[in-house]
């Protein structure tokens, strides 16, 4: 569910930007009422949860029946984000469908926002599903190909940063970088090609892969390396300097910190 809601909300990406940063918190899919008589649901804008434990009730009720508990990651396509109080919309419900379900979900328990880096650009671009909302400056690696294992000292070539989907694992407010993002690299793409190389083990290649459908945070003691982050001390002259990670002005972390959360899909492109 995840990874079609990941492919969703990027294949819908708006090439328009707004640069008032309001817009982290303001901008929206380009419908914000779905009408199931007017289009398929499959045209309904794409969230995703962002706390564990959900619960999808049948009414815009805190008491209401339980139809499903969701986790973070879990993908949904928000039907309506607006109504009459009496529907509940007032206290902040989102109708929703899961899978086969209809029925409600807090508004505060569900974001659609997700971070673009292009390596070869050096900008991190933000979005609210398909609309852009930031571009930011961005420091990227000494080496600009795709990661495939842990450097060793000294080792320039190997400080690179990793390519494909990925998903914020946990946030970091004591960093040595300032604040940082840790993303969920190595995932199960990484995985499979350091087994076939014989960089890892196959206990190993597993473990990476349980992590990513549980929506944990992957083994990042393997051959493959990890602790990727987005993270602060960036100069914002888009220089080459870091160990494999995304650094970003103080200032633009501290912008980010108050919208990202744990789950937040980060695709990394060349």
């Amino acid at each position: 569910m995840y990874r079609f809601l990941a492919a969703v909300l990027i294949v819908s990406a708006s090439v328009s930007a707004q640069s008032d940063p309001d817009g982290y918190a303001t901008a929206e899919a380009p419908s914000s009422v779905y009408s199931p008589s007017a289009s398929r649901v499959d045209a309904a804008p794409a969230y995703y949860v962002t706390d564990r434990d959900v619960a999808l009730r049948a009414s815009p009720v805190g008491r209401a029946p339980v139809l499903a508990t969701l986790q973070p990651r879990d993908g949904v396509r928000v039907l309506e984000e607006a109504g009459p109080p009496a529907d509940g919309f007032a206290a902040g419900w989102r109708r929703v469908r899961y899978g086969g379900l209809e029925g409600y979900v807090r508004a505060a328990e569900l974001s659609n926002l997700w971070i673009r880096v292009d390596k070869s650009d050096r900008v991190v671009y933000v979005y609210r599903g398909s609309a852009l909302v930031r571009e930011l400056p961005a420091d990227v690696s000494i080496s600009d190909e795709d990661k495939v294992r842990r450097s060793a000292r000294g080792e320039d070539a190997h400080y690179r940063i990793p390519e494909g989907v990925f998903f914020v694992t946990r946030r970091n407010d004591r960093s040595a970088y300032y604040r940082a993002f840790v993303i969920s690299y190595p995932g199960p793409v990484h995985a499979l090609r350091g087994f076939r190389d014989g960089i890892i083990t196959q206990d190993q290649y597993e473990a990476i892969v349980r992590a990513d459908q549980d929506g944990v945070e992957p083994p990042m003691n393997t051959r493959l390396g990890g602790l990727i982050e987005i993270h602060g001390s960036g100069s914002g002259r888009q220089r080459a300097w870091t160990r494999g990670c995304v650094a970003l002005r103080n200032v633009h972390m501290d912008e980010l910190w108050a919208y990202v959360s744990v789950g937040t899909p980060v695709v990394i492109e060349p």
